[in-house]
């Protein structure tokens, strides 16, 4: 009988990654963790943590302009972007602590380093080899620069939060949710923004009137939106970089952020030698298990590029975890169910969206209701601000579900995680009706659509 020096090997420190490690040690298995860089992955370290402290340090400047309308006097404040970037990196290297102290605390041997995988149960680190029952990757991914003239010269998400100096002039390149959050934040903060998105319209995958609605928000808040264009070239000069486009026109600012996909991080793991069967962008293919074509190999999260999404791949972790040790006393084994996850888009104002889109609901159901709303909301009736809210729902006609809730206010993530729950128990159009809205609040508009304006 083989022994091997772990019961799970898990490689990767980000959110799949440590969830999976500690919970496998909490129920007594012999766990190993193999990550090189930052514990917590790129949601902690470049991701969702200080993407969300920039955008809350974003929204001051507007706050301390609409004060007037309710009787604040006096200049607004300037923004000290080293002091921001200072106290950003303190908390997240708290919670790089904290991640590591969990592991430790559950058990879980830490092993610093870049893993290589030599067989179905055995990694090199360097010049030490581990084996384990099981291995599960965990890597995450990576930004995606396309290949053009002057690629040098441009900085990705993963490098944005420490730029120096502050861009007074920002180009974003793309049209995901990570350029727009990105064009809103430094729009906020200060900076003369443009971003450029060579389709039609951002957003893509999102609801076709939450994409036109958030567009429009974004321009009237100023940034330069510019749909159906591109970068050609990049050059650096004395004064800048001076950016040709695809049109023939040109631009120069001071930083160019390119925000144009991720892609999975399996570069050096040694999957191809393995027969690990990925797809053509190198993302892991799995089965419901998250198991991959090698049996005792497993993969969960950005890795797959199914739904990249920190809660997503904590739910994916625990899959796997009651795969291979058995579900938790009491607990049946989970599994993931990748229907109504909400999502949220921190740009400004925030999107929240739970379900389908109204062109997804009408394949999917046939007949669709559609309610709609669109108002200021009450803060912005002193504030001076023209910025306005969006409301959509979408019900199934045959069912009287709600299967799409979509929304473009402030704090629309907030709003929309609890009525994710309701439409995840399979709440109807008829128990939003019924259920009594919190007065004056957004929030409530969800629950007072009474008339339908298309089906």
């Amino acid at each position: 009988m083989t022994v091997f020096d772990f019961d799970l090997l898990v490689i990767g420190g980000g959110s799949g990654g440590v969830r999976a490690a500690r919970m496998a040690a909490q129920r007594g298995a012999r766990v190993a963790l193999i990550e090189a860089q930052a514990m917590g992955g790129t949601c902690v370290n470049v991701g969702c943590i200080p993407k969300k402290l920039y955008s809350y340090a974003a929204h001051f400047a507007k706050s301390f302009e609409e004060s007037h309308g309710f009787g604040w006097v006096g200049p607004a404040p300037t923004l000290d972007w080293a002091a921001l970037k200072v106290n950003r990196a303190r908390e997240i290297t708290r919670l790089n602590g904290i991640y590591l102290q969990l592991l430790k605390g559950a058990g879980v041997t830490v092993i610093e380093g870049w893993a290589t995988l030599l067989d179905a149960h055995t990694v090199a680190v360097g010049e030490q080899r581990f084996s384990a029952n099981n291995l599960l990757i965990a890597t995450g991914g990576k930004p995606h620069v396309p290949e053009m003239a002057g690629r040098e010269h441009v900085i990705t998400s993963n490098g944005i939060f420490d730029l120096e100096p502050f861009p007074k002039r920002l180009l974003v390149v793309g049209g995901g949710y990570i350029a727009c959050e990105f064009a809103s934040i430094f729009k906020g903060l200060g900076a003369q923004v443009t971003q450029l998105y060579r389709g039609a319209q951002v957003l893509r995958g999102f609801d076709d009137e939450i994409r036109a609605f958030v567009a429009g928000e974004m321009r009237k808040a100023g940034v330069d939106l510019r749909l159906n264009a591109d970068v050609a070239s990049i050059e650096k000069t004395a004064s800048g970089l001076q950016v040709r486009l695809a049109d023939g026109g040109s631009a120069e600012v001071d930083a160019v952020l390119y925000a144009t996909g991720r892609v999975p991080l399996v570069q050096g793991l040694g999957l191809e030698a393995l027969g690990v069967a990925q797809k053509p962008d190198g993302a892991i293919q799995v089965n419901d298990h998250y198991q991959t074509s090698v049996p005792h190999i497993y993969a969960v999260g950005d890795v797959t590029a199914r739904i990249q999404l920190t809660p997503v791949a904590l739910g994916e972790a625990m899959v796997v975890v009651d795969h291979l040790l058995g579900a938790a006393p009491g607990k049946a084994p989970r599994s993931m169910s990748y229907d109504f996850i909400p999502t949220a888009v921190f740009t400004h104002p925030n999107i929240g969206t739970v379900g389908f889109t109204e062109a997804e609901a009408r394949e999917r159901f046939g007949a669709v209701r559609v309610y709609k709303s669109e108002f200021k909301a009450l803060k912005h009736t002193l504030s001076g601000s023209s910025e306005r809210t969006f409301m959509k729902l979408l019900v199934d006609d045959a069912s009287d579900r709600v299967v799409g809730l979509h929304m473009v206010g402030a704090e629309a993530g907030e709003i929309v995680q609890g009525f994710a729950v309701a439409m995840k128990a399979g709440a109807t159009k008829a128990v939003f009706d019924s259920t009594i809205g919190i007065h004056p609040t957004a929030a409530e508009e969800f629950v007072t659509m009474r008339e339908p304006v298309k089906s």
